[in-house]
Protein backbone atom coordinates (compact mmCIF):
# COMPACT_ATOMS: atom_id res chain seq x y z
CA UNK A 1 0.00 0.00 0.00
CA UNK A 2 1.42 3.30 -0.63
CA UNK A 3 0.51 5.91 1.92
CA UNK A 4 1.39 8.85 -0.33
CA UNK A 5 -2.03 8.38 -1.89
CA UNK A 6 -4.03 8.86 1.08
CA UNK A 7 -2.15 12.13 1.45
CA UNK A 8 -3.23 13.27 -1.88
CA UNK A 9 -6.70 12.43 -0.80
CA UNK A 10 -7.14 14.43 2.03
CA UNK A 11 -5.08 17.42 0.15
CA UNK A 12 -8.44 18.12 -2.13
CA UNK A 13 -11.12 18.09 0.65
CA UNK A 14 -12.14 21.74 1.45
CA UNK A 15 -12.09 22.03 5.17
CA UNK A 16 -9.12 19.32 5.97
CA UNK A 17 -5.79 21.55 6.30
CA UNK A 18 -2.45 20.52 7.78
CA UNK A 19 -3.86 20.87 11.34
CA UNK A 20 -6.62 18.81 11.00
CA UNK A 21 -4.83 16.18 9.51
CA UNK A 22 -2.71 15.80 11.75
CA UNK A 23 -5.66 15.46 14.26
CA UNK A 24 -7.14 12.65 12.03
CA UNK A 25 -4.23 10.61 11.88
CA UNK A 26 -3.87 10.99 15.78
CA UNK A 27 -7.06 9.44 16.42
CA UNK A 28 -6.95 6.65 13.52
CA UNK A 29 -3.53 5.59 13.67
CA UNK A 30 -3.29 6.83 10.38
CA UNK A 31 -4.35 8.10 6.92
CA UNK A 32 -5.56 5.34 5.41
CA UNK A 33 -7.77 4.28 8.16
CA UNK A 34 -8.38 7.60 8.56
CA UNK A 35 -9.90 7.66 4.87
CA UNK A 36 -12.10 4.57 4.85
CA UNK A 37 -13.67 5.09 8.67
CA UNK A 38 -17.16 5.07 8.82
CA UNK A 39 -19.36 8.54 8.31
CA UNK A 40 -20.22 8.14 12.13
CA UNK A 41 -16.53 7.47 13.33
CA UNK A 42 -15.67 10.53 11.41
CA UNK A 43 -18.43 12.88 13.10
CA UNK A 44 -17.24 11.74 16.49
CA UNK A 45 -13.53 13.28 16.08
CA UNK A 46 -15.04 16.87 15.07
CA UNK A 47 -15.57 17.33 11.71
CA UNK A 48 -18.51 19.86 11.32
CA UNK A 49 -21.16 18.57 8.60
CA UNK A 50 -19.78 20.47 5.91
CA UNK A 51 -16.32 19.09 5.40
CA UNK A 52 -17.49 15.37 6.26
CA UNK A 53 -19.94 16.00 3.31
CA UNK A 54 -16.81 17.25 0.89
CA UNK A 55 -14.50 13.76 2.23
CA UNK A 56 -17.79 11.80 1.52
CA UNK A 57 -18.16 12.93 -2.00
CA UNK A 58 -14.47 12.99 -2.74
CA UNK A 59 -14.44 9.32 -1.47
CA UNK A 60 -16.98 8.85 -3.89
CA UNK A 61 -15.69 10.46 -6.66
CA UNK A 62 -11.69 10.35 -6.62
CA UNK A 63 -9.75 6.86 -7.57
CA UNK A 64 -6.21 7.59 -5.06
CA UNK A 65 -4.36 5.32 -7.52
CA UNK A 66 -4.88 7.55 -10.65
CA UNK A 67 -4.70 10.51 -8.68
CA UNK A 68 -0.89 9.58 -7.69
CA UNK A 69 -0.15 7.89 -11.35
CA UNK A 70 -1.39 11.15 -12.87
CA UNK A 71 1.06 12.87 -10.77
CA UNK A 72 4.01 10.82 -11.76
CA UNK A 73 3.03 11.16 -15.45
CA UNK A 74 3.70 14.77 -15.11
CA UNK A 75 6.93 14.43 -14.07
CA UNK A 76 6.30 15.15 -10.83
CA UNK A 77 7.25 13.27 -6.94
CA UNK A 78 4.93 13.30 -3.90
CA UNK A 79 6.64 14.12 -0.53
CA UNK A 80 4.51 13.73 2.90
CA UNK A 81 5.65 14.62 6.24
CA UNK A 82 6.50 10.74 6.32
CA UNK A 83 9.32 11.49 4.22
CA UNK A 84 13.05 11.48 4.68
CA UNK A 85 12.81 14.16 1.75
CA UNK A 86 10.76 16.43 3.52
CA UNK A 87 12.35 19.97 4.23
CA UNK A 88 13.86 20.09 7.88
CA UNK A 89 13.03 23.23 8.20
CA UNK A 90 9.39 23.32 6.76
CA UNK A 91 8.42 20.44 8.92
CA UNK A 92 8.99 22.38 12.40
CA UNK A 93 6.34 24.91 11.50
CA UNK A 94 2.69 24.25 13.05
CA UNK A 95 1.03 24.67 9.86
CA UNK A 96 3.81 22.66 7.46
CA UNK A 97 1.83 21.25 4.57
CA UNK A 98 1.06 17.69 4.58
CA UNK A 99 2.20 16.57 0.87
CA UNK A 100 4.73 18.35 -1.07
CA UNK A 101 4.25 18.21 -5.42
CA UNK A 102 8.30 18.58 -6.30
CA UNK A 103 9.26 18.65 -9.97
CA UNK A 104 13.22 18.29 -9.66
CA UNK A 105 15.31 17.65 -6.20
CA UNK A 106 15.57 18.60 -2.73
CA UNK A 107 18.66 18.24 -1.21
CA UNK A 108 20.61 18.32 2.35
CA UNK A 109 22.21 21.68 1.20
CA UNK A 110 19.13 23.27 0.87
CA UNK A 111 19.00 23.34 4.96
CA UNK A 112 21.20 26.69 4.84
CA UNK A 113 18.47 28.57 2.36
CA UNK A 114 17.53 32.44 2.52
CA UNK A 115 14.15 33.67 0.68
CA UNK A 116 13.86 36.54 -1.39
CA UNK A 117 10.48 38.95 -1.63
CA UNK A 118 9.81 41.91 -3.56
CA UNK A 119 7.12 43.65 -5.61
CA UNK A 120 6.15 42.14 -9.20
CA UNK A 121 6.62 45.83 -10.23
CA UNK A 122 10.44 46.30 -9.72
CA UNK A 123 12.80 49.21 -10.18
CA UNK A 124 16.64 48.69 -12.22
CA UNK A 125 17.79 48.83 -9.15
CA UNK A 126 15.36 46.41 -7.33
CA UNK A 127 16.35 44.23 -9.85
CA UNK A 128 20.00 44.45 -9.79
CA UNK A 129 20.80 44.53 -5.55
CA UNK A 130 18.25 41.70 -5.49
CA UNK A 131 20.47 39.34 -8.04
CA UNK A 132 23.81 40.77 -6.61
CA UNK A 133 22.57 39.45 -3.15
CA UNK A 134 21.57 36.51 -4.38
CA UNK A 135 24.71 35.79 -6.16
CA UNK A 136 26.64 36.14 -3.86
CA UNK A 137 24.97 34.07 -1.27
CA UNK A 138 25.42 31.23 -3.63
CA UNK A 139 28.91 31.67 -3.33
CA UNK A 140 28.70 31.08 0.14
CA UNK A 141 26.73 27.99 -0.50
CA UNK A 142 23.18 28.90 0.18
CA UNK A 143 20.45 28.09 -1.17
CA UNK A 144 17.53 30.50 -2.89
CA UNK A 145 14.21 30.73 -2.27
CA UNK A 146 11.20 32.31 -4.05
CA UNK A 147 8.23 32.39 -5.52
CA UNK A 148 9.06 32.67 -9.42
CA UNK A 149 6.50 35.70 -9.32
CA UNK A 150 8.11 38.41 -11.73
CA UNK A 151 9.98 41.21 -10.27
CA UNK A 152 12.43 40.64 -7.63
CA UNK A 153 11.26 36.87 -7.61
CA UNK A 154 12.58 35.87 -10.77
CA UNK A 155 15.87 38.13 -10.40
CA UNK A 156 16.65 36.42 -7.54
CA UNK A 157 16.04 32.93 -8.99
CA UNK A 158 17.83 34.29 -12.61
CA UNK A 159 21.00 35.13 -10.27
CA UNK A 160 20.93 32.15 -8.32
CA UNK A 161 21.38 29.60 -11.63
CA UNK A 162 23.72 32.16 -13.27
CA UNK A 163 26.17 31.70 -10.45
CA UNK A 164 26.05 27.86 -10.32
CA UNK A 165 24.14 27.72 -7.24
CA UNK A 166 20.56 26.14 -6.03
CA UNK A 167 17.20 27.80 -6.21
CA UNK A 168 13.96 26.74 -4.86
CA UNK A 169 10.54 27.99 -6.34
CA UNK A 170 7.65 27.51 -4.16
CA UNK A 171 4.25 28.07 -6.56
CA UNK A 172 0.85 29.67 -6.02
CA UNK A 173 -0.54 26.81 -8.58
CA UNK A 174 -0.09 23.29 -9.30
CA UNK A 175 2.93 21.78 -9.72
CA UNK A 176 1.78 21.60 -13.58
CA UNK A 177 1.25 25.49 -14.13
CA UNK A 178 3.16 27.70 -14.30
CA UNK A 179 2.70 31.63 -13.52
CA UNK A 180 3.57 33.54 -14.92
CA UNK A 181 3.85 31.92 -18.34
CA UNK A 182 7.19 34.08 -19.37
CA UNK A 183 8.97 32.45 -16.90
CA UNK A 184 8.28 28.94 -17.95
CA UNK A 185 11.88 28.14 -19.07
CA UNK A 186 12.97 29.97 -16.06
CA UNK A 187 10.75 27.39 -14.34
CA UNK A 188 13.01 24.66 -16.32
CA UNK A 189 15.99 25.54 -15.42
CA UNK A 190 15.13 26.00 -11.74
CA UNK A 191 14.44 21.85 -12.30
CA UNK A 192 17.75 21.13 -13.26
CA UNK A 193 19.43 23.15 -10.48
CA UNK A 194 16.52 22.56 -7.44
CA UNK A 195 13.09 22.37 -7.82
CA UNK A 196 9.53 24.03 -8.17
CA UNK A 197 7.38 23.12 -5.04
CA UNK A 198 3.93 23.68 -3.97
CA UNK A 199 1.04 22.20 -2.03
CA UNK A 200 -1.77 22.32 -4.31
CA UNK A 201 -2.58 20.09 -6.42
CA UNK A 202 -1.96 19.32 -10.14
CA UNK A 203 -4.21 21.60 -12.28
CA UNK A 204 -5.03 24.25 -9.64
CA UNK A 205 -4.84 27.72 -11.18
CA UNK A 206 -2.82 30.53 -10.02
CA UNK A 207 -5.66 32.18 -7.85
CA UNK A 208 -5.28 35.42 -5.51
CA UNK A 209 -6.26 33.63 -2.53
CA UNK A 210 -3.29 30.99 -2.82
CA UNK A 211 -0.26 33.19 -2.87
CA UNK A 212 -0.21 34.08 0.99
CA UNK A 213 -1.26 30.44 1.90
CA UNK A 214 2.37 30.14 -0.24
CA UNK A 215 4.21 32.60 1.53
CA UNK A 216 4.64 30.50 4.94
CA UNK A 217 5.98 28.16 2.59
CA UNK A 218 8.92 30.43 1.28
CA UNK A 219 9.82 31.82 4.59
CA UNK A 220 9.22 27.92 5.85
CA UNK A 221 12.05 26.50 3.76
CA UNK A 222 14.52 29.56 4.85
CA UNK A 223 16.73 30.67 7.63
CA UNK A 224 15.62 33.98 6.58
CA UNK A 225 13.43 36.48 4.24
CA UNK A 226 15.04 39.32 2.43
CA UNK A 227 12.41 41.74 1.67
CA UNK A 228 14.23 43.68 -1.45
CA UNK A 229 11.38 46.39 -2.56
CA UNK A 230 8.11 46.12 -1.47
CA UNK A 231 5.16 48.83 -1.19
CA UNK A 232 2.76 49.45 1.79
CA UNK A 233 0.22 46.64 0.98
CA UNK A 234 2.88 44.22 -0.88
CA UNK A 235 2.60 40.67 -0.65
CA UNK A 236 6.13 40.36 0.30
CA UNK A 237 5.69 41.78 3.43
CA UNK A 238 3.07 39.12 4.67
CA UNK A 239 5.99 36.91 4.01
CA UNK A 240 7.99 38.86 6.40
CA UNK A 241 5.04 38.30 9.02
CA UNK A 242 5.25 34.64 8.37
CA UNK A 243 9.27 34.62 8.91
CA UNK A 244 8.99 36.46 12.46
CA UNK A 245 5.83 34.24 13.35
CA UNK A 246 7.91 31.23 12.49
CA UNK A 247 11.08 32.82 14.14
CA UNK A 248 13.07 33.12 10.95
CA UNK A 249 15.39 36.12 10.69
CA UNK A 250 13.84 39.26 8.36
CA UNK A 251 16.09 41.30 6.39
CA UNK A 252 15.39 44.28 4.43
CA UNK A 253 16.92 46.31 1.39
CA UNK A 254 16.97 50.05 2.21
CA UNK A 255 15.42 52.26 -0.51
CA UNK A 256 14.73 55.71 -1.84
CA UNK A 257 12.40 57.36 0.73
CA UNK A 258 10.46 59.31 -2.40
CA UNK A 259 9.61 55.50 -3.17
CA UNK A 260 6.52 53.86 -3.49
CA UNK A 261 8.29 50.49 -4.16
CA UNK A 262 10.36 51.04 -0.96
CA UNK A 263 7.95 52.20 1.52
CA UNK A 264 7.71 48.53 2.89
CA UNK A 265 10.89 47.95 3.12
CA UNK A 266 11.75 50.61 4.30
CA UNK A 267 8.92 50.10 7.33
CA UNK A 268 10.64 47.37 8.05
CA UNK A 269 13.76 48.67 9.15
CA UNK A 270 12.26 50.93 10.90
CA UNK A 271 10.45 48.20 12.89
CA UNK A 272 13.39 46.11 13.65
CA UNK A 273 14.31 44.09 10.69
CA UNK A 274 17.87 43.48 9.96
CA UNK A 275 18.93 46.33 6.95
CA UNK A 276 21.27 44.57 3.93
CA UNK A 277 23.70 46.39 2.01
CA UNK A 278 25.45 43.13 1.45
CA UNK A 279 24.99 39.69 1.60
CA UNK A 280 28.00 39.80 3.95
CA UNK A 281 25.38 41.21 6.92
CA UNK A 282 22.90 38.48 6.09
CA UNK A 283 25.49 35.85 6.18
CA UNK A 284 27.17 37.63 9.54
CA UNK A 285 23.34 37.20 10.91
CA UNK A 286 22.83 33.90 10.17
CA UNK A 287 25.91 32.82 11.47
CA UNK A 288 26.83 31.19 8.13
CA UNK A 289 29.81 31.09 5.19
CA UNK A 290 30.93 28.59 2.36
CA UNK A 291 33.39 27.03 4.83
CA UNK A 292 30.83 26.20 7.53
CA UNK A 293 28.27 25.50 5.00
CA UNK A 294 30.95 23.06 3.18
CA UNK A 295 31.70 21.27 6.53
CA UNK A 296 28.18 21.30 8.07
CA UNK A 297 26.97 19.08 5.09
CA UNK A 298 30.27 16.66 4.82
CA UNK A 299 30.49 15.71 8.49
CA UNK A 300 26.60 14.95 8.20
CA UNK A 301 27.70 12.92 5.36
CA UNK A 302 30.76 11.16 6.90
CA UNK A 303 29.22 11.01 10.66
CA UNK A 304 25.85 9.97 10.80
CA UNK A 305 24.07 10.20 13.79
CA UNK A 306 24.26 7.79 16.84
CA UNK A 307 21.72 6.95 19.98
CA UNK A 308 23.92 9.45 22.39
CA UNK A 309 23.21 12.49 19.77
CA UNK A 310 19.68 11.56 19.45
CA UNK A 311 19.54 11.18 23.06
CA UNK A 312 21.20 14.76 23.93
CA UNK A 313 18.48 16.26 20.93
CA UNK A 314 15.80 15.27 23.00
CA UNK A 315 16.88 17.30 25.79
CA UNK A 316 18.31 20.46 24.17
CA UNK A 317 15.75 23.20 22.84
CA UNK A 318 16.15 26.26 21.08
CA UNK A 319 16.80 27.85 24.83
CA UNK A 320 20.56 27.22 25.68
CA UNK A 321 21.20 24.92 28.27
CA UNK A 322 24.29 24.00 30.12
CA UNK A 323 26.41 20.64 29.29
CA UNK A 324 26.19 20.22 33.35
CA UNK A 325 22.60 19.81 32.93
CA UNK A 326 22.75 17.73 29.84
CA UNK A 327 25.08 15.45 32.08
CA UNK A 328 21.96 15.57 35.15
CA UNK A 329 20.21 14.82 32.20
CA UNK A 330 21.09 12.05 30.80
CA UNK A 331 23.25 10.34 33.04
CA UNK A 332 26.45 10.88 30.70
CA UNK A 333 29.83 11.63 31.61
CA UNK A 334 30.74 15.16 30.80
CA UNK A 335 34.08 14.02 28.47
CA UNK A 336 31.23 11.93 26.56
CA UNK A 337 28.45 15.01 26.34
CA UNK A 338 31.46 17.53 25.15
CA UNK A 339 33.03 14.87 22.45
CA UNK A 340 29.61 14.46 21.11
CA UNK A 341 28.04 18.11 21.11
CA UNK A 342 31.34 19.53 19.41
CA UNK A 343 30.59 16.84 16.70
CA UNK A 344 26.85 18.09 16.84
CA UNK A 345 28.45 21.61 16.62
CA UNK A 346 30.14 20.53 13.40
CA UNK A 347 27.55 19.27 11.83
CA UNK A 348 25.37 22.29 12.36
CA UNK A 349 22.73 20.84 14.45
CA UNK A 350 23.84 22.54 17.90
CA UNK A 351 24.76 25.88 18.61
CA UNK A 352 27.64 26.67 21.50
CA UNK A 353 26.81 29.72 23.60
CA UNK A 354 27.92 31.48 26.58
CA UNK A 355 29.30 29.84 29.65
CA UNK A 356 29.42 25.95 28.15
CA UNK A 357 25.58 26.26 27.20
CA UNK A 358 23.92 24.72 24.16
CA UNK A 359 20.60 24.95 22.43
CA UNK A 360 19.23 23.05 19.51
CA UNK A 361 20.00 24.70 15.62
CA UNK A 362 16.98 25.22 13.94
CA UNK A 363 16.35 21.94 11.79
CA UNK A 364 18.31 19.95 14.32
CA UNK A 365 16.01 18.34 16.17
CA UNK A 366 13.69 16.99 13.25
CA UNK A 367 17.33 15.00 12.18
CA UNK A 368 16.69 12.80 14.88
CA UNK A 369 12.82 12.46 14.78
CA UNK A 370 13.59 10.90 11.25
CA UNK A 371 15.64 8.24 12.29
Amino acid sequence: MDARKYYLGFNIVKGIGPVRLRELRQRFGDLATAWKAPQSALAAVGLDQRTLGNLLQVRQSVNLDEMLHHVEQIGAVVVTLDDPDYPLLLRELPDSPPVLYVKGTLADADQWAVAFVGTRRSTTYGREMAARLAASLVQAGITIVSGLARGIDGAAHKAALEAGGRTLAVLGSGIDVIYPPEHRKLAEEIIQNGALVTEFPPGTPPDGRNFPVRNRIISGLSLGVVVVEAPQDSGALLTADCAADQGREVFALPGNVTSNSSLGANRLIQSGAKLVITAEDILEELNLSRSVVETRTQVRQIVPSDPIEALLARHLALEPVHIDELCQLTSLPITQVSSTLAIMELKGLVQRMEGMTYSLARGGGETYRLD
